[in-house]
């Protein structure tokens, strides 16, 4: 189904490999990308992959959206995670890929159940390790 807002679809695969990462924490994260109108799964994120690794797939000059399965530990010690949506833009992106991200946001997001915390990041200290321990309390 078309996004109203961009005329952007959402390829099936990504509902299924976000519910993967939900469910069955199959992946650590998913990086999500448009391509011809349509938002794809770009890369998935081993299990055993560290958030140094995530970060690699980001580009520094194109928008990306991802989900990241943040593992913490709680004041108490209680192992727990959150589920964070990143609407990654970064500023030397094109001002239309900022622009057609910008726009089929929401509808992605309300696609994939489960989201728990967002973050909108133009570079990466906007979305580094402290800024996820901050939001995941």
């Amino acid at each position: 189904m078309a996004n109203a807002a961009s005329g952007m679809a959402v390829h099936d695969d990504c509902k299924l490999k976000f519910l993967e990462l939900k469910t069955k924490r199959a992946f650590r994260f998913i990086v999500f990308k448009i391509e011809e109108k349509q938002i794809i799964v770009e890369k998935l994120g081993e299990p055993a992959e560290s958030y140094e690794d995530f970060c690699t797939h980001l580009p520094a000059d194109e928008c990306r959206y991802a989900v990241y399965d943040f593992d913490f530990l709680t004041k108490e010690s209680v192992p727990k995670s959150r589920i964070f949506f990143i609407a990654w833009c970064p500023d030397t992106s094109k001002v239309r890929s900022k622009m057609i991200y910008a726009s089929s946001k929401d509808r992605f997001k309300r696609e994939l159940d489960g989201i728990q915390i967002e973050l909108q990041a133009t570079d990466p200290t906007e979305m580094g390790l402290d800024v996820f321990k901050s939001r995941a309390n």
